[in-house]
Formats: C-alpha cells, sequence, structure tokens
C-alpha cells in the first residue's frame, strides 16, 4: 500500500494521494511490510516514531517524493522575542512545550564526557545556524570571541538559560547583534529525535531523500543508551540514503548500543568500575541478549551529507555491525568545540564488525573516522580525508589528548582492520594505538601518532592495561580478550608525503613526549616502527621453547608484534624503519601537494608523479597480508573471500606490476576526487 503526506493538506486526511495525511506520523501508525510512505515537499515539525518494521523481503519505506524537499525538523520557530538590554533579547517559553523532556534543563552528560563545560540539549537557531550557549547572563550581553570555534566571529552570538519556575517558563536570552529575531527565522529545539523508533527490533525500514535536522540528542558513548537524531535503534536492515541530517546536538545518525538500565553511564554515576570495565560488562552482557548477526546490524548509509553536528555525524556501538557505509559527505562535526571527550569524530564506531567505509568524503572534522575496540574485519577503502585537525596553528599549550585530529584513528583493536586506498591529507593521517591493521596503496601526506603508546586505563603507579575482545570470525560471539601488544602491522604500496609542518606542531610534539596517550609525531612514514622485530625474528624466539620454562623466558609473549613493508614510497622527507623493503626514497625533489574545490569538484595538484616514475611494487593480496595475531583471522571480505588489491580508488584495474598509491597512474590522479 502506498501512503501520501502532504504538510500543507488539511487534517483528517486519509492517506491518500487525493487526501494525504498532515503528518507523517499519522502513516507510521499504519505502514506494514511492503508498504510505502511518500512525503510531498514541506516543513514537517514532528518526532517520526516508526511504529511497525518491515521484514527482509517487504521493507517499509519512507521516501521524500522530491530528494531533501521534505524536511523533518526538531525545533520550533519563536516569534516572541522581547528586547532586554543592548542586543540582548528574551523569550519566555512555556514549559508544557517540552512535554517529558526539556533541553533546556536537561544537560548534557554521560561516561567520557568532559564536563567542563556545562551545556544543555537545547539550541538557538538564527537562520538555521545555531548560537553559542553560555554558563552566564553576563556572557550574553557582552560576549567574546571564543577562539577555540572553527567559526570564532559567530561565536560571539550567544545565549544562556534558566528556569522561572513560579511561571512553569523557561526562559532563553540570546545576543542577535543587532538582527531582530522576530522578523528573522529563530528556532529552538524541542524534540529529542527526528525519525527514531521508540522501541528496538524496527527493523527494515528505508529513509530516502529526506532533510533532518536540529534534535536535542544526548551525549552518545558506548556504555550507554545511544541515541540520535536519525538511527535503527537496536534493529536490522536499516537503509538511511540521499538524505541530509544535520544539526543534532550530539549525533546525527546512531547505530548504536539499546538501553541496558543495569549499565547506562555506569562509570559516569556509579563510580566504582572504570569505564573499560563497565564496557567490557555491556559487550557480554549483550551477547547473552542476543546480539547476533541474525538479529542486529546490516544497516547501510549512503550518499548522505551529514554535517554539523557537536558530537558525530554517526556513532555506534554494538549495533552498527555487518554494515555499510558509502559514498556520504561528511563535514564541519563539533567544529562549535563547545562539547568535549572521548567520543567526538565525523564517524566514532565501537565494534566495527565487518563493517565496510567506503568513498565517504570526510573533512573539517575534529576526528574524522574513529574506530575503538573490534575493528575486527574492518575495512577503510577509497575514502577522502582531509582537514581533519584543530582549526586554528595550536600551540605547545594545547592539550593534544583533547584531539589535535586525524584522519583515521584505530583504538585498542587486535584487527585484522584494513585501510586501503584511501587519501590521507591531515597533518596527523592515522594515529594507531592498537594492532592487526594493513595499510595499502594509500596517499599518506600526514604523520602516525600514538605509535606503542595509549592503550593503558591512565592510571599513574598501578599497571592497567586495556584488555578489549576479539571474536569468532565474522561473528560478533566473543573469542577471547586481550590487551595490546602493538605491532602486528603491514604497510605496502603506499605513498608518503612530508609536508610543512604547521607552527607549533613540533612544539606540540616536543611537549607530548614522553604522554602515555600520544607522542603528536609530525614526522610522516613508517619511522615510528623503528625497532619492531620481523617475523623471522620474532619467530625465532620460541625456537625450542617448550612454554614451560622459567618465568623470564614468558616476557616473549608481551613483547612487540611484528611489522611487515614492502613497495612504499618515501617522498618530501618522509621517513621509512631501517628494515624497510622494497621502497623508494626521494628527499632530493620538493613534493607540492593540495587538494583543490572548485565548483564543487575536489581535485589534487602534485607533481610525486613525476619523481614515482618507473617504481612499481608487486601485486598485494589476502595471501600477502595472512591473519591478525590475536583473532587468527586473515585480511578478507566479511563473506571469507580473499582479496586482490587491483582496484584503484576510482575502480580502475591495476596492472600486474602495480604503482604506489591509491591510482592506477598519474592521470587517474588528476581527476576530481569528489564531486559534491
Amino acid at each position: 500500500m502506498i501512503y501520501y503526506v502532504s504538510a500543507s493538506a488539511p487534517r483528517g486526511g486519509d492517506g491518500s494521494e487525493r487526501a494525504p495525511f498532515q503528518t507523517i506520523q499519522a502513516a507510521a501508525e499504519l505502514a506494514r511490510p511492503g508498504d510505502e510512505v511518500r512525503v510531498l515537499p514541506g516543513l514537517y515539525r514532528e518526532y517520526v516514531n516508526p511504529i511497525h518494521a518491515g521484514t527482509e523481503d517487504a521493507r517499509i519505506t519512507y521516501r521524500s517524493v522530491e530528494p531533501r524537499k521534505a524536511v523533518i525538523t526538531g525545533a520550533e520557530s519563536v516569534k516572541t522575542w522581547q528586547p532586554y538590554q543592548g542586543d540582548t533579547w528574551l523569550a519566555r517559553i512555556p514549559n508544557g512545550l517540552f512535554g517529558g523532556y526539556n533541553p533546556y534543563t536537561t544537560r548534557v552528560e554521560g561516561d567520557w564526557y568532559i564536563a567542563h563545560y556545562i551545556a544543555h540539549t537545547g539550541e538557538v537557531y538564527l537562520n538555521g545556524k545555531s548560537l553559542y550557549e553560555v554558563t552566564e547572563l553576563s556572557k550574553v550581553l557582552s560576549p567574546e570571541v571564543y577562539a577555540k570555534s572553527w567559526d570564532p566571529e559567530f561565536s560571539v552570538y550567544t545565549w544562556y538559560t534558566e528556569q522561572d519556575e513560579a511561571k512553569n517558563e523557561t526562559l532563553i536570552y540570546a545576543n542577535f547583534h543587532g538582527a531582530d529575531p522576530n522578523a528573522e527565522n529563530v528556532e529552538i529545539n524541542v524534540r529529542r529525535n527526528g525519525f527514531y523508533p521508540s522501541r528496538e527490533g524496527v527493523g527494515y525500514i528505508t529513509l530516502s531523500g529526506f532533510v533532518v535536522k536540529q534534535a536535542a540528542t544526548q551525549w552518545a558513548p558506548p556504555t550507554a543508551y545511544q541515541e540520535g537524531m536519525v538511527g535503527p535503534h537496536w534493529s536490522k536492515g536499516w537503509i538511511i540514503e540521499d538524505c541530509e541530517i544535520s544539526d543534532s546536538k550530539c549525533s546525527g545518525i546512531s547505530l548504536g548500543k539499546y538501553r541496558q538500565p543495569n549499565n547506562d553511564n555506569r562509570w559516569l554515576f556509579h563510580k566504582l568500575k572504570h569505564g573499560t570495565q563497565t564496557e567490557r560488562d555491556c559487550i557480554i552482557q549483550a551477547q547473552r541478549e542476543g546480539w547476533t548477526k541474525e538479529n542486529i546490524g546490516s544497516h547501510i548509509v549512503r550518499r548522505c551529507d551529514i554535517h554539523d553536528c557537536g558530537q558525530t555525524g554517526i556513532v555506534g556501538h554494538l549495533g552498527g555491525v555487518f554494515s555499510i557505509i558509502e559514498d556520504n559527505h561528511i563535514h564541519h562535526i563539533n567544529n562549535k568545540q563547545n562539547l568535549a571527550g572521548a567520543e567526538i569524530g565525523g564517524i566514532k564506531m565501537h565494534a566495527a564488525i565487518d563493517v565496510i567505509y567506503r568513498r565517504n568524503h570526510i573533512h573539517h572534522c575534529t576526528r574524522g573516522l574513529w574506530l575503538d575496540w573490534q575493528a575486527q574485519g574492518t575495512r577503510v577503502t577509497q575514502n577522502l580525508f582531509h582537514d581533519n585537525t584543530l582549526p586554528f596553528d595550536a600551540n605547545a599549550n594545547t592539550n593534544c589528548t583533547d584531539g589535535l585530529g586525524e584522519d583515521i584513528f584505530i583504538e585498542v583493536s587486535h584487527g585484522p582492520t584494513l585501510v586501503d586506498n584511501n587519501i590521507l591529507l591531515s597533518d596527523h593521517a592515522l594515529k594507531l594505538p592498537t594492532q592487526g591493521v594493513a595499510v595499502v596503496h594509500n596517499l599518506i601526506a600526514g604523520s602516525m601518532t600514538a605509535v606503542g603508546l595509549g592503550v593503558d586505563n591512565g592510571s599513574g603507579k598501578i599497571p592497567c592495561p586495556r584488555y578489549t575482545p576479539y571474536h569468532m570470525p565474522h561473528r560478533t560471539e566473543v573469542e577471547g580478550f586481550m590487551s595490546i601488544l602493538h605491532g602486528d602491522m603491514r604497510f605496502y604500496n603506499n605513498i608518503f608525503v612530508q609536508r610543512p609542518i604547521r607552527p607549533g606542531m613540533e612544539a606540540i610534539h616536543q611537549a607530548m613526549l614522553g604522554n602515555p596517550w600520544s607522542d603528536c609525531n609530525p614526522v610522516v612514514g613508517t619511522i615510528p616502527y623503528e625497532g619492531y622485530p620481523s617475523w623471522e625474528e620474532y619467530i625465532a624466539m620460541f625456537e625450542g621453547y617448550c612454554g614451560m620454562g622459567a618465568m623470564g623466558d614468558r616476557d616473549k609473549y608481551y613483547y612487540k608484534l611484528p611489522v611487515w613493508t614492502g613497495g612504499n614510497a618515501f617522498l618530501n622527507g618522509a621517513k621509512a624503519m631501517s628494515t624497510e623493503k622494497d621502497g623508494f626514497v626521494d628527499d632530493a625533489t620538493a613534493i607540492s601537494i593540495a587538494l583543490r574545490e572548485k565548483d564543487g569538484a575536489w581535485r589534487l595538484e602534485t607533481n610525486l608523479y613525476d619523481v614515482l616514475a618507473g617504481f612499481t611494487g608487486g601485486v598485494i593480496s589476502t595471501e600477502t597480508l595472512g591473519e591478525a595475531f590475536e583473532p587468527e583471522e586473515k585480511f578478507e571480505n566479511p563473506d571469507g573471500t580473499p582479496i586482490v588489491f587491483n582496484e584503484d580508488y576510482f575502480g580502475a584495474h591495476r596492472p600486474i606490476n602495480p604503482i604506489p598509491g591509491p591510482f592506477v597512474d598519474a592521470e587517474a590522479a588528476g581527476k576530481a576526487l569528489w564531486q559534491d
């Protein structure tokens, strides 16, 4: 059955094309497997709660009749502003508007949220752009530039909230700097979610072509119920496609964890167990309660424009397994810099088991892609990353662990994790406090940081290794737990280019030496793995060893694991480890590399292929890479079939003796890498 919805329709429609429903929710109450809800252009100020699930063979589809013309918003317009003082205005909002959830009394909170700044889940928008919340009325009356913002000039547009308990009203003071808020489009977000089931298990839904924006979402750590403005809420088989997702207070799309009442932000509220222990508890509890390949995950997020969210564009823990995230434009995430903590990025996912991230454009985020724990069977391929860093020239006083940013951060995972055919152009390309990663045919113009670091819990005097799980190959069932030994890395056929180090980066590196979380290394190349053993050196330690010798002999089980290399090119001062095999080094030629955007087309301008002429390597495959040490799983496709890396960034076929990097040839390198 087909149901029609039009925001301009009169009340009382029956959902037919001649008499459409006025709200999407009216159709959502009725839609059953195989049905389609067609939504006409218009502004839908509602929370859509899909009631019924589709099936694998009969999905329920919600479709914007004209792509990105049907707009679901969590905000309401406010036209009752009164002059207060100077450029500051006051709005009084009856609390009855909010129902059981008032974003202006609900604080952002949760595990790993750094609460040095008190923030509410509410926002104030001027012509679609969110203002900056402050904690004192005086900072609205006399605002100051917030230097950490990516948009410091707009950061003086501030707001403050308090309650008038006698009148049961929310008071919002806002400085509009000369604009008349009653003449402009001024909105406040009042709804917690946009398109999101209130219950678990509502699977096989397609959301196609909508704009969804301005929801008052809560912080989404892995040890809590992870909500988003849009998301499947612990189910299977969603497709989110061709949508624009923006201005969620915290997370735009959640593929994340269901609520475990006994273990919901337990570290924050109960204190006695560290967050990493409660996270392990969450995983085991989920496994007991039905977290399997048959029940959860296998979602697709494709061709979406995801931007201007406060915490993440896409977040997930456990619920995003076996998913595909492809062809998305994810940008300007956490740019206000008013939320801080360990759960921020363009994409931040835990347990990305067999998840494929391909052909995405991720830029101008505090971090690009953060794969935390259990990046097992995960593949990151054919993506364009750049400008994922702090927005200003950092200095030695900057707290590096707060997030200087990087394109890809893989944390305390045992792999196998594949990073292939990507373009990584941020100052820090890869943060790698992890093991079991293969880096193949990438262009890497940023450094690797946190190599050999960042895997403990941060206690000062007592050993505190983080034990993280690994799983049965291509399944969710836990196979075991182990701490991170480091190494077990493979680098093949990559191009490493050292670019000029931004002012302050070297000073930060010096300041961070000895820090247990990151050294903020600014030097590009495999040199951070200097001193790691080869495979031959590693296995030689165990020859003739029976496993029952003196206690000292057992140290070898905790040594760093081997590193494999081959066919990499090091240009412009990029540094290779001394055991590099079959590499190419050119320190004499000045290499230029820049990314240019014109008319929505992003192109690479570089002379590096002039230097590489004639240098080729071998074909890399699953057989070349072997298997990750701890899970004993090969670097292969989710269905267990082998991979031959004979396709480049654009999908073009490579010859038998390919050049390094993500392109089949220099001509391919000149094509548009992304078209908006």
